[in-house]
């Protein structure tokens, strides 16, 4: 015995709509399986003696839809066992239908024959009441798993799915994301049918519609306004590429790698500033101050012929594939330290040749303070290292002292005291260190703590209606001392 599954699309609409084929098939059918009766096309055949197998009620055993169109699928196989099954659902088999899809990897598996008969989509329908025309680009979404990152708002874009108002308002917070709360959207139902509704309602209002049901849909023409658009990854990359191209901007045109080296350190030390501030508006601005600096460079690279931002994309998300087995693979990781621990021996095996040194891989461009830090955790990592801080101290001590001495007022003195100085900030730098203190941090602390302090005195001076030189060094203490109570 053949064991067959036949799957039949009940269309879009009403019983106009459907094929004389599939009409056939389904009124001489002795048993139909239907997903859902929730459909313009079974009311009307009812009236012609049609008879059917709902699976509605498998909808309220379960919470989840997987759970739903898994035993949905697995009756209408255990059926085609023992005889062939006829399964209609709506639309069209291949479009928006879940069980199909089931039912297409497994049936093979248990060698039962798979055929699909016609039935019109929902699509179709809709394209000609919205009149759109899909040459232009559109997207066909699923309204219960919809994502804001796969939205293409500058595309036509045609929510299936949603049948209710839980559903409608999950949509309606997902394109919030992307879109004005008063954006305007068409809510279809039925569409094409005798009972089709459309109505044009802003994005805010969408799940407070009475209409909606299993055969809606929500339409969303493509964003013209440019001001939207401006959220757009892809925008963003147009401007950039406009701004290098030869009608765009002089300056730009003219940089190059070297060029904009110091504007990505200083724009980094900005953002810095901006989360000490926690001005979180100061930190969104600095950020894309820094994300410039990484598309000019992305943009020289592809003007010149050697990479894009495509490719800084892809090594990006492979990398962080790579080195995190914990999430995306079998590896385990209980804590940070062993993350931290994971990483670098993924990247030993990535760079594969033995460094000459080990302390390769600290950048000659770090803020030479933070270079000393990196260093040292360098050397650590082998035993070249105290095991406690009591040593790490008296060598700042001895440090100090081998300063101090070569202060004799001479050339060579001096000479000697610059190099004595850097072993000195050398040793504070390990301490800090031992203590897991970052010491660009802390001087950074200290630095804006004496600007605060200064700017203090600079006050106190002005409303005396003296100048700095009318002041002793001890006035000017006592207007530091009374900062420092003040709590700057």
């Amino acid at each position: 015995m053949v064991k067959k599954i036949e799957i039949l699309g009940l269309g879009a609409g009403d019983l106009e709509q459907l094929p004389v084929g599939v009409y056939k098939k389904l009124v001489n059918a002795g048993e139909v399986f239907l997903r859902t009766k929730e459909h313009p096309v079974v009311a009307e055949l009812e009236k012609e003696g049609f008879t059917y197998t709902s699976f509605d009620a498998i909808y309220e055993k379960h919470d989840q839809f997987e759970e739903v169109y898994e035993e949905i699928v697995q009756t209408l196989l255990g059926k085609a066992e023992r005889e062939t099954v006829v399964y209609a659902v709506p639309g069209h088999p291949l479009v928006a239908e879940r069980t199909v899809q089931l039912l297409l990897e497994y049936g093979p598996q248990r060698s039962i024959e798979m055929t699909i008969g016609g039935g019109q989509s929902f699509i179709d329908a809709l394209f000609t009441s919205v009149k759109m025309d899909p040459i232009e680009g559109f997207q066909l979404l699923d309204g219960t798993s919809l994502n804001k990152e796969r939205l293409q708002i500058d595309q036509h874009m045609i929510i299936g799915q949603v049948y209710d108002q839980f559903v409608a308002s999950n949509v309606k917070l997902t394109l919030m994301e992307k879109l004005p709360d008063d954006y305007m959207v068409y809510i279809v139902t039925a569409a094409g049918s005798s009972q089709e509704i459309i109505e044009k309602v802003p994005l805010y209002k969408l799940d407070r519609n009475v209409s909606i049901n299993n055969l809606t849909s929500v339409y969303i023409p493509p964003v013209k306004e440019e001001q939207i658009l401006l959220k757009n990854f892809s925008k963003l990359r147009e401007i950039i590429a406009e701004l290098r191209s030869p009608t765009g901007c002089p300056w730009d045109r003219e940089q190059t790698h070297e060029s904009l080296k110091k504007y990505l350190i200083e724009e980094t030390y900005e953002v810095i500033d901006a989360i000490n501030s926690g001005d979180i508006d100061h930190l969104i601005e600095e950020l894309g101050d820094v994300l410039l600096q990484v598309m000019l460079h992305a943009q020289i690279g592809e003007d010149e012929g050697y990479f894009s931002i495509d490719d800084i994309i892809e090594g990006l998300s492979a990398k962080m594939i790579r080195r995190h087995p914990h999430v995306f693979g079998t590896g385990k990781a209980g804590n940070a330290e062993e993350v931290v621990q994971n990483w670098q021996e993924i990247k030993k095996q990535e760079k594969g040749d033995e460094p000459t040194s080990l302390l390769e891989g600290v950048s000659m461009a770090l803020p030479n303070l933070l270079r000393a830090f990196e260093l040292q955790k360098k050397a650590a990592k082998v035993g070249f290292d105290w095991q406690e801080i009591t040593p790490a101290l008296e060598k700042v001590k001895e440090e100090l002292e081998e300063f101090v001495h070569e202060l004799d007022g001479t050339e060579e003195g001096m000479v000697r005291a610059k190099g004595e100085f850097g072993d000195l900030l050398f040793a504070f730098v390990n301490v800090a260190r031992f203590l897991k203190i970052q010491p660009e941090e802390a001087l950074f602390e200290t630095n804006e703590k004496f600007t605060r302090r200064f700017q203090f005195v600079e006050e106190k001076v002005k409303e005396s209606g003296r100048t700095f030189s009318e002041h002793t060094l001890e006035q000017l203490d006592q207007y530091w001392d009374e900062a420092k109570r003040t709590g700057m």
